[in-house]
């Protein structure tokens, strides 16, 4: 406190006049204060989409990663690029369940609605 506060409340206090109020300490965790602001900024759909693509390999395995990646997440949907048609088929109409239930288990269902492949 500087001196003249001091001063203040002291003679306001002799005199018995009601103190100011205190204010309140203002200083929050940078953890809270980023989660108040991604949203506002719009960045905290772009954290969730690299969290998601950069578990690609975890969620999939290593063929299958090797021949597919991730390429963005818009809206709940997921565009994953695969290098050749037979991989897209077997991703498509085999594991294609089987990702998305690990995905929304990892992620939860409001970031990850549905995947296609390209």
């Amino acid at each position: 406190m500087r001196a003249e506060e001091i001063r203040r409340r002291v003679l306001a206090e002799w005199r018995g006049l009601p103190g100011l109020p205190e204010k309140p300490d203002r200083c929050i965790s940078v953890q809270d204060a980023l989660k108040k602001l991604l949203p506002k900024l719009g960045l905290s759909a772009r954290l969730n989409e690299q969290e998601v693509l950069s578990a690609w390999r975890e969620v999939v395995g290593d063929f299958l990663a090797d021949n597919s990646q991730p390429s963005s997440l818009k809206d709940g949907i997921l565009i994953v690029q695969v290098l050749q048609p037979s991989v897209r088929y077997e991703l498509d109409r085999t594991w294609k369940p089987e990702i998305l239930r690990k995905l929304k288990d990892r992620f939860g269902a409001r970031t990850v609605k549905d995947i296609r492949f390209r």
